[in-house]
C-alpha cells in the first residue's frame, strides 16, 4: 500500500477532472462514481462517456474500450511470469482488476515473485483514489458555475498533454505518430462526408491507422 500511495494521489487529480466532466455531460454523481469504481481506466472512461454524450451505441462503445483497453492485457500478459505459485486463477482474476499503467510499472519492478496479498495492497490506495476523486469531482461540478467547471475541464487536456510530451521529445517517431493521429482526427471531425461517423468510432479509426504507420515505418528493432 504504501508502494501505491503516489499513485493514489496521481489518480485523485485525474479522476477530479473526470467527476467535473462526467458531469458536464449529463450524467449524475452517483452513475460517475460507480463507472470509476467498476472501471480503473482513465483514458477508457474519458472515451467511454464522450461516446456516451455522442449517443453512440453499445457495440461502439465497446470496440472503443477493446482498442483503448487492450494494453491491459499485455501488461497483464507481462506480469503473470513473475506472479508467485500461489496465485490460482480467482487470485488472477482479482489481481487482474487493479493492472493499470502506474500499477504494472511498480509491480513488475519487483525482483522477488509478485504475491497476492501485494497485488491487493498495490491496488486498494489506487481505488480508493480513483473513486474519491471522481466523486468529489462530480460533486464540484454540480454546484460550481458553469464558466469554472469549464475552465477545469481543461485540465482533461493538460493531462494528455504532459502524458505525450515527454516521450515525443525524446523520440520522434512517437511525434510523428502523434501528429499523425492528430490529422486524422481533424479531418474525421471537420469533413462534412465523416459526420455520421461517432466519437467512438473516431478514436478506434484514428488509432488502427495512426500506430499501424507507426509500426510500418517506425518498427522497435529486436
Amino acid at each position: 500500500m504504501i508502494d501505491s500511495l503516489p499513485i493514489a494521489a496521481g489518480y485523485l487529480g485525474v479522476s477530479f477532472t473526470f467527476g467535473i466532466l462526467a458531469v458536464s455531460y449529463g450524467i449524475d454523481a452517483g452513475t460517475a462514481t460507480l463507472i470509476s469504481l467498476l472501471n480503473l481506466t482513465s483514458a477508457g472512461q474519458f472515451a467511454g462517456i464522450t461516446a456516451i454524450a455522442g449517443g453512440a451505441g453499445y457495440l461502439e462503445l465497446f470496440l472503443t474500450q477493446l482498442i483503448i483497453n487492450l494494453r491491459y492485457s499485455l501488461m497483464s500478459l507481462s506480469l503473470s511470469q513473475k506472479l508467485s505459485k500461489d496465485f490460482d486463477t480467482k487470485k488472477r482474476l482479482i489481481a487482474s482488476f487493479v493492472i493499470t499503467d502506474e500499477i504494472f510499472a511498480v509491480a513488475s519492478s519487483k525482483e522477488e515473485p509478485v504475491r497476492f496479498p501485494y497485488m491487493v495492497g498495490l491496488g486498494v490506495p489506487p481505488i480508493i483514489g480513483w473513486t474519491l476523486g471522481t466523486f468529489l469531482g462530480a460533486v464540484a461540478g454540480s454546484n460550481l458555475p458553469a464558466s469554472i467547471g469549464s475552465a477545469l475541464s481543461v485540465a482533461l487536456y493538460a493531462m494528455f498533454v504532459a502524458i505525450v510530451l515527454p516521450p515525443a521529445r525524446e523520440h520522434r517517431p512517437v511525434a510523428l505518430v502523434a501528429v499523425i493521429a492528430l490529422v486524422i482526427s481533424c479531418l474525421l471531425y471537420y469533413i462534412p462526408a465523416f459526420d455520421n461517423i461517432g466519437s467512438g468510432f473516431s478514436v478506434i479509426i484514428t488509432t488502427i491507422i495512426a500506430a499501424g504507420l507507426g509500426a510500418v515505418f517506425f518498427p522497435v528493432e529486436e
